[in-house]
């Protein structure tokens, strides 16, 4: 029986493979990112318009496309709007890089892209000046994590360190309050009041924080909610968590 001398090639996978940020806000907010090095711009003659619309599109490599190719190369589930932007990974930063800080968050091997990516967008509308996860057990940036993003990736310092524990203890010597998220915690989560600087910390959905990360915590909240399901999706007790720790300082 004679072979195939030419397997079918391999379907792009968004974990390996090149990183391609897609959706017109998305690359919007990658082409204005100086620190973002940017490949090949791959675009629509109608995507194309409304980028430039909303500011240039100089100084980067362009490519027409169709909706139908970039459907073959991102997936029929991409909701890419005719474009899609070939880029480094994002610069990381380091907690020396930030200056002040005021409001951190936290993740402890918060895995799930969109969770991550929804996190970004809510800490950058409370004005969060960083997120921090953690080297291993954190996702790797994709163009899912950007979408749910929506701009964000580009828009907040995000900080990878290797150890959570000895952050958190940095964090404290730079005057930061840790504020940790337990559904079995003691205490409910109350508005905070005044300017106090805080690290909001949230684990994954299931196993919560680990121990260690608990033990270093100078205070565990959780969400009181009246209705029969009393667990959030971490990225919306994110959005609770900072709205409560925003709402009464000084605009």
């Amino acid at each position: 029986m004679s072979k195939n001398k030419f397997p079918p090639k391999p379907k792009y996978d968004p974990d390996t493979g090149p990183v391609y940020l897609y959706g017109i806000h998305t690359v919007r907010a990658a082409l204005d990112n100086p620190r973002r090095q940017k490949r090949e711009l791959l675009v629509t003659p109608n995507a194309l318009m409304r980028l430039k619309e909303s500011g240039p599109v100089a100084g980067v490599k362009q490519r027409e496309t169709t909706p139908r190719e970039l459907d073959k190369l991102l997936g029929s589930e991409a909701v890419h709007q005719g474009v899609a932007l070939e880029v480094e990974p994002v610069s990381r930063f380091g907690l020396n890089d930030i200056e002040p800080l005021r409001l951190i968050v936290v993740l402890d091997q918060v895995t799930d892209p969109h969770n991550v990516g929804a996190i970004l967008r809510t800490s950058c509308a409370f004005g969060a000046d960083a997120l921090i996860t953690t080297q291993r057990y954190a996702p790797r940036e994709t163009g899912v994590m950007a979408k749910a993003a929506s701009g964000a990736l580009d828009l907040v310092p995000l900080i990878e360190v290797r150890n959570l524990g000895d952050t958190l203890e940095l964090l404290k010597t730079r005057g930061m309050r840790v504020l940790g998220f337990d559904s079995e915690a003691a205490a409910p989560l109350a508005p905070r009041t005044g300017d106090e600087a805080l690290a909001i910390v949230l684990g994954a959905e299931g196993k919560g924080l680990r121990q260690r990360t608990r033990e270093l915590c100078d205070e565990m909240v959780r969400l009181d909610m009246p209705g029969p399901i009393k667990s959030l999706n971490v990225s919306n007790a994110a959005a609770i968590a900072l709205f409560a720790a925003t709402s009464a300082r000084a605009k």
